[in-house]
């Protein structure tokens, strides 16, 4: 006869005290922290000195991330975990230290959560709808990392170096991580984003780091009212994008879509998606109440509704496709 395990509190804490976890991992990553152990690790005195921090604040961030099992201890000296090493060192491909620093910013952001929950309205001090706002010269290249892999993957699938001369549209592309990745496979492909000026600007940079911008314009403008022309474009990409948006404006925007893409040409909608059971990877299902935040309409939408306003907007065949990051690509042709 087995005996019921009693419930523990260990979860409900974890989740009480996941702020504190955001922020220690927010201050390691702006504190470059993750880069000073890179290596062969170092005690608290030698971190402090090596990213200009007091030793009783570096002892404390050092313990901090310990705790929550992104750095290794033994005596007295501090080691990078290999997911630490692969995604907090600077410099690194696949670096989401930006994006932990975005998140700390934000905090107090959620501290209004029951506000916007009881209205259903956004009460962020940085919305989805902001047009060109220092906020984005933050948020953009920090959320790079997350499309980049996902990028490379979607590249692979549709053969994309081997493709010869195709153009693409990048709506709402932001750091222009899918051109950059698609234009150095293939050397006869070009790619046009249309996007805010602001994030232009960061996107041209970011894309003149692969050394591929001659092949790489820009549309600046909002892509509510931009038109995107017809029959011009072989592949148009929206990533995360949709989830900001009422469903009234995607199936606007998809519509816009098709008639900007070539006959046969294909959407691709990078996003958090849901089954139609709103279940699904736990950061899109949490992804839900930082759109009640930021926006007035979006949310992390399902794959029904994916398939309906495509639908309506005139595409025949619609397939998701899982990725390696918690968000997943929709085909639509």
């Amino acid at each position: 006869m087995s005996i019921a395990t009693e419930p523990t509190p260990d979860k409900v804490m974890q989740l009480i005290t996941g702020g504190w976890a955001a922020a220690i991992l927010g201050s390691g990553a702006k504190h470059g922290i993750f880069n000073a152990l890179e290596g062969g690790g170092d005690d608290a005195e030698g971190v402090a000195k090596k990213v200009s921090i007091s030793v009783r604040g570096a002892q404390a961030e050092l313990d901090g991330l310990a705790g929550v099992g992104l750095l290794t201890v033994s005596n007295g000296r501090y080691q990078n975990t290999p997911e630490a090493s692969a995604f907090l060192v600077k410099g690194k491909p696949a670096y989401l230290g930006g994006m932990a620093e975005v998140m700390t910013s934000s905090l107090t952001d959620w501290a209004r959560l029951p506000e916007a929950v009881k209205t259903g309205n956004p009460t962020a001090t940085n919305t989805a709808d902001m047009a060109d706002n220092d906020f984005w010269h933050i948020l953009v290249p920090a959320i790079a990392a997350l499309s980049f892999p996902v990028a490379q993957m979607a590249a692979e699938r549709l053969g994309i170096a081997k493709a010869g001369a195709i153009k693409w549209l990048d709506v709402g592309g932001g750091s222009g991580v899918w051109s950059a990745v698609w234009l150095s496979a293939n050397k006869q492909a070009r790619g046009v984003q249309l996007d805010l000026p602001v994030v232009n600007t960061i996107a041209k940079g970011f894309v003149g780091d692969f050394g591929v911008a001659d092949r790489f314009t820009t549309i600046n403008g909002d892509f509510h009212t931009v038109d995107f022309g017809s029959d011009q474009y072989n592949y148009a990409i929206f990533g995360h994008i949709a989830h900001q948006e009422t469903p009234e404006d995607n199936i606007a925007i998809f519509r816009k879509f098709r008639r900007a893409l070539k006959p046969g040409g294909t959407l691709l909608i990078n996003d958090f998606v849901l089954s139609d059971e709103r279940t699904g990877h736990p950061f899109a299902m949490m992804f839900a109440a930082q759109m009640l935040l930021v926006s007035k309409g979006g949310n992390t939408w399902r794959q029904s509704d994916y398939r309906r306003w495509l639908a309506e907007a005139g595409f025949a065949s619609v397939e998701f496709v899982p990725t390696p990051s918690p968000a997943t690509i929709v085909f639509a042709k």
